[in-house]
């Protein structure tokens, strides 16, 4: 199967008066049709600038393309005009943003955001794009949708916002959505709806999903192929069953013990000492040495490579080096 999009060296960066910022610093992934792919990591690695350059909504200044290459469906976005991503966003490629409670006009009704999308690309009048809404509306699970499309988005709930904002992504059938921590603000029961029903939808749609997050109960729920990023880059890529059995890099290892599990009888959850360093003042060598259990002298010198071991994971990490080839 062809892959629907394929990211090759992607680097992000932003011009500050303070310096040059690599948001994203080379980053590399695939997707197939069909496929959900997770991006975790804590806040400041790169998850959401590698996702609105996808899109081309960095802003521009201070942020800019530098380099690389986002092949969808074939074609160059990086290299398309604005009025090519105008037709792509929303039609082919769609996102849910952070915070349903501020993604949304208040000023205009959930029904009158909805249709506009839909009318922009569907090529639907009015009165179409009305029933369009309505059957997207109940799709997505929200009730008394003949009249929730007139009303405002203060009138409804956080989990209903963001199911509207759920409807809106996909009013368009797009081949890809790209959801960016569509469950952070929600509280846990509605977390576990819209996990559901983005799993449904999926499975209807046959829509590829990528899904940045930091949560990684969410990561085991919705994924099929994850990729770890920190300060900028790809630390570790794997299948899900992969990652949580047998996770490589010590930052995946020290996600991992920091999460809680009902199993778990530990008192109090470990946790990865330190912070994600500043990105204007980046540390020499390995960017996660400063954190890092194992690190060696040749963490503190040299930045390792993102390589492929025996058993087809990519982990960049100097204590695997050996065992594969340079990728």
């Amino acid at each position: 199967m062809e892959n629907l999009l394929e990211v090759k060296d992607l680097k992000t960066y932003f011009y500050t008066e303070d310096g040059v910022v690599p948001a994203v610093d080379g980053v590399d992934f695939e997707l197939k049709p069909g496929q959900t792919l997770g991006i975790v990591g804590e806040s400041g690695c790169g998850k959401s600038v590698t996702s609105l350059s996808i899109l081309r909504l960095v802003p521009n200044p201070p942020g800019r393309i530098v380099e690389g290459e986002i092949l969808f469906e074939g074609k160059d976005l990086v290299q398309a005009t604005e009025s090519e991503m105008q037709h792509i966003r929303g039609n082919d490629i769609a996102m849910i943003f952070q915070e349903p409670m501020t993604s949304l006009n208040p000023v205009f009704t959930i029904g009158k955001q909805i249709m506009e999308a839909i009318m922009l690309h569907q090529n639907l009048d009015k009165n179409a794009a009305r029933e369009k809404c309505i059957e997207m509306l109940k799709l997505v699970g929200i009730p008394r949708a003949e009249q929730a499309i007139d009303e405002y988005p203060h009138q409804f709930s956080g989990g209903m916002r963001q199911r509207a904002m759920i409807a809106m992504a996909l009013s368009c059938n797009p081949k890809l959505l790209i959801a960016d921590e569509p469950t952070t603000a929600l509280d846990v029961t509605i977390q576990a709806q819209i996990i559901e029903l983005m799993k449904d939808l999926k499975d209807k749609l046959n829509t590829a999903i990528i899904l940045i997050t930091h949560d990684l109960g969410v990561v085991a729920e919705m994924c099929e192929h994850v990729i770890v990023m920190y300060a900028g880059k790809v630390v570790e890529e794997a299948d899900i069953l992969e990652l949580y059995t047998d996770p490589k890099h010590p930052y995946t290892v020290g996600l991992m013990k920091s999460k809680p599990s009902l199993d778990d009888n530990r008192d109090r959850l470990e946790v990865i000492p330190g912070a994600v360093p500043n990105p204007l003042d980046m540390p020499e060598g390995c960017t996660f040495h400063p954190r890092c259990p194992h690190a060696m002298d040749i963490c503190r010198e040299k930045q390792p490579h993102l390589i492929n071991n025996e058993e087809g994971r990519k982990v960049r990490c100097w204590l695997y080096e050996k065992e594969g080839e340079v990728k």
